[in-house]
């Protein structure tokens, strides 16, 4: 489950600190490092609930994961599968109701390859259960900001242009696929791509 994290943790009588045995007095706490999307969370997350993908860091050795392929060859390990497979079965048995899951993922870059072998595996083991995919996009734009605070508008890289619509139509296509509904989402009109 989650429990609060910080200057968040209090007794209900305002007292910080003292939901969480042992946690320190506010302000006392160093600044946490940060390493994953995760740190930035005003809560623990269960650390099943967690898969971190090594390879793809921000300092990782192989880059960006920005090719749906890329992001579908990692779930072809079996190692990773199992890995998983474990993770969803704790909370699976942790259920007393199961009736489905929701599965958000980028579908501008490879992690929609990466969401497309998930809602498979998830079709495959639980095939009477609902899957709610939520694709998502970001805004793209080409406005910037040079060294002197002069907004410029910059040409967008056709390559960065075509990984982004190739991935956006292979994650529809194969997230569809697999997925009881399937929502994209994006805050431009267009999913992100021109």
């Amino acid at each position: 489950g989650f429990s609060p994290q910080g200057d968040a943790a209090c007794d209900g009588k305002g007292n910080p600190g003292a939901a969480v045995p042992g946690a320190a007095p506010v302000g006392s706490q160093a600044p946490p490092s940060v390493q994953f999307w995760s740190d930035y969370l005003n809560v623990h997350l269960h650390p099943k609930s967690l898969y971190v993908i090594r390879q793809y860091l921000h300092d990782g050795d192989c880059g960006c994961l920005e090719a749906f392929a890329q992001g579908e060859s990692l779930l072809q390990d079996p190692a990773c599968v199992e890995e998983l497979e474990d993770r969803l079965h704790f909370y699976v048995e942790e259920c007393d109701y199961l009736q489905g899951f929701q599965v958000l993922c980028d579908l501008h870059n490879g992690f929609s390859g990466v969401g497309a072998k998930v809602t498979e595996l998830l079709h495959d083991e639980y095939s009477g259960k609902g899957i709610l995919t939520w694709g998502l996009t970001p805004v793209t734009s080409n406005v910037g900001v040079n060294s002197n605070g002069w907004i410029f508008f910059s040409p967008q890289d056709p390559q960065s242009n075509f990984y982004r619509l190739l991935n956006t139509a292979l994650g529809i296509v194969h997230l569809s696929r697999h997925s009881s509904l399937l929502c994209p989402l994006s805050l431009s009109g267009n999913l992100g791509i021109k």
